[in-house]
């Protein structure tokens, strides 16, 4: 009412103008934070199947679209690119690709047809 004092109504107006502000802020934030992760989980799984898809391609030799228990163990022991990936993927059953003993059980989990 510009006269030359604040009272709580007024108080209590500029106050939830600052909220609104904060508030909207924080909301545009957290959109692009959103927005970023989105990409990043793009890119990633992007960047992880194209190396699934090396890997697999590095350890089937022959080129007949399957994995046969000769070229998994040879890839495991000489193809450092294939190693890297089945230490790192995430999936158990993949990296006990790596460990001869557990070869056979890794195999049978992994073969679904």
């Amino acid at each position: 009412d510009r006269d030359g004092h604040i009272d709580a109504a007024e108080w209590e107006d500029a106050i939830e103008h600052a909220l609104a502000n904060k508030l909207a802020d924080r909301a545009a934030k957290r959109e692009l934070q959103s927005k970023a992760a989105i990409k990043e989980i793009e890119e990633f799984t992007a960047e992880f199947r194209t190396a699934a898809k090396q890997c697999f391609e590095l350890i089937d030799k022959d080129g007949g679209g399957t994995l046969d228990k000769e070229e998994i163990v040879r890839a495991v022991k000489e193809e450092p690119k294939v190693i890297s990936f089945l230490k790192t993927c995430g999936d158990e059953n993949l990296s006990f690709l790596l460990h001869p003993p557990r070869l056979a059980k890794a195999l049978e989990i992994l073969d679904t047809d």
